[in-house]
Formats: structure tokens, sequence, C-alpha cells
């Protein structure tokens, strides 16, 4: 399995007869795509297949100039699989699944985007991945990394491995979104949507990569109290939350990353399986619009 990319653009076959330049981003995550429409893949079978293969490949891709409808939009992302909107910021009433995530001097000071998270692992099954398509942005700033937490994972010390390779652990919209929620909402929306218990080490389905799937949304681990683990109860509370922070750590490690700066028609699809990202939030009193589209995944194995 590669875990390096060459700088080298290498064009892909289109199925309208011209070619996908395919430019990796780093030598671990990423690549940007020129020479397609995304409303053209979104009615092409073949040239959807292309995209999609890269997908798997690169985890995240780019893509410049796509001025598309928001219906374009959505139908590139459903030919991934159905849509979901999202329990808080809801969904576009004529585009269901495309959220609008708009930042300007009304927004409300929210800070769920600026720290590493695999979006919404707080559900018992997190989505596959997302389309995001920027509608407006500052001059500067407003930058979005994403990681690659295939190679988070290869790269941990064995010991490690080891020690995590049956821990599962809870994941919790309570304690993340709902946490500026007066007590009620906050309990209702726990209500709608229990912690979810996912596996720390996840498999990929399509691939059968082995990737770190703990994030900011992650509590605690729910099966670590066990005899190898804790030798006295003092052991429990530091070892789990230590070991727990260590993990959520790798996403910071740079030789992980890709950074993207956005432009107005740029697009970022990423597989949400294998990925964390975060969404730089420097760029106060300037106005950032985006749209995502999300797409419905399965349950973590």
């Amino acid at each position: 399995m590669e875990t390096s990319a060459s700088s080298t653009p290498a064009p892909a076959r289109a199925a309208t007869g011209g070619t996908i330049e395919v430019a990796p981003s780093t030598c671990t995550i990423g690549a940007e795509l020129s020479g397609v429409s995304l409303a053209d893949a979104a009615r092409d079978d073949v040239l959807f297949a292309e995209i999609r293969a890269l997908l798997l490949k690169h985890r995240v891709l780019f893509l410049r100039d796509q001025d598309i409808t928001r219906a374009d939009h959505v139908a590139f992302a459903r030919r991934f699989g159905e849509l979901e909107g999202h329990p808080v910021a809801g969904s576009d009433p004529d585009h269901p699944g495309l959220v609008r995530i708009y930042k300007d001097l009304n927004s409300p000071p929210e800070h769920y985007e600026n720290a590493y998270h695999c979006d919404a692992t707080f559900r018992e099954a997190p989505p596959m991945g997302c389309v995001l398509r920027c509608v407006e942005t500052p001059a500067v700033g407003g930058d979005t990394i994403w990681v690659n937490m295939v190679e988070a994972y290869r790269r941990l010390p064995e010991p490690i491995k080891q020690q995590i390779a049956g821990l599962r652990a809870r994941h919790s919209i309570e304690a993340t979104f709902g946490a500026v929620m007066p007590m009620e909402k906050r309990h209702a929306l726990r209500d709608r949507f229990p912690d979810a218990e996912h596996p720390v080490v996840r498999t990929h389905p399509e691939t059968g990569e082995k990737s770190l799937f703990v994030n900011a949304f992650t509590t605690h681990f729910v099966n670590f109290h066990t005899p190898a683990n804790v030798r006295f109860g003092q052991d429990f509370t530091p070892g789990a939350s230590q070991l727990l922070s260590y993990l959520i750590s790798q996403a910071q490690i740079p030789e992980y990353q890709v950074r993207f700066r956005w432009k107005k028609n740029s697009v970022a699809i990423w597989d949400n399986r294998c990925t964390q990202h975060y969404a730089v939030q420097d760029y106060w009193p300037a106005v950032r619009k985006m749209e995502r589209a999300t797409i419905v995944g399965d349950r973590p194995g």
C-alpha cells in the first residue's frame, strides 16, 4: 500500500476524452485535480469512478474554479451515497443534505471547527465523506487542514498499537455541540443522539487499511479498566485519559497533514473514514461562507 506520492502530476484519462491532471499535494495526503467539472462528473459514470478511485488513493481531493449550482453540488455528492443534514446546523430547505456554514459578524462565537475532528463521529454511522465548496472567503486566512489517520496509525509505536488493538471509545454530541446549550436542550440533544461507541482503530471498508479513529468528539474509552491496564484503581483515570490525549494529539503532526488555501468556487472532497480536518479560524471579522454536502456512511468496524 502506498504511503507517499510523487510530486509530478499524473494525467488520468477522463470519460469526456480529455484528461484529469492529478498533482499530489504532499507526500502523505491530498491531490489537486484540474481539467474536470464536478457538474460533468455528476452525470458521467466513468468520470465519477475515476474521481472515486483518486479519493481512495489520496484521501482528500481539491479542485479550483468549480462554478457549479447547488443542484450540481448535491447531484455529484449523491453519487457517493445518500446525503444527510446536521443535527444542529440543519440543511438547505431546497437542497436536502446541503449544509450552509456561513461565518460573519452575526455568527455566534463557536469553536467547533478549529479542533482536529472527523465529522459526526457522535453518530452510530458517521459520514462516509463530504464535498465542501467555497462560496466566499477572506483574502487571507480561513485555510483548512486535513490529516491522514492511516499514516498516523501506521507510525504509532508497536507497544501502543498492541495496547489499543481492542479498545473502544465513546463519541459525544452532548459534550461538544451541546455544551453551550441550556441543560434541558442539551439533554434533549443527547436523547436524540446518544453517545456512540466506536473502535479506537477502524478498518476502512473499501481499502482494508487501519486508521486511528479518535478525535475531538471522543470523550473516553469504555473498556480500558481491565487487569492488563489497571494494577490499582489509581491507574484507571490517569492511564486512560493520558493515552487518549496522546492518541488524539497524533493529528497535530505536520508530516501527516495537508493545508489548503481556499478561493471562491474551490472544492474539497474528503474521505471521512480515514481523515481528520481542522478549519483555521484566523480571519475574523472577515466573512467566510462554505456549503457542504455530507454523505451517509456505515458503522465503523
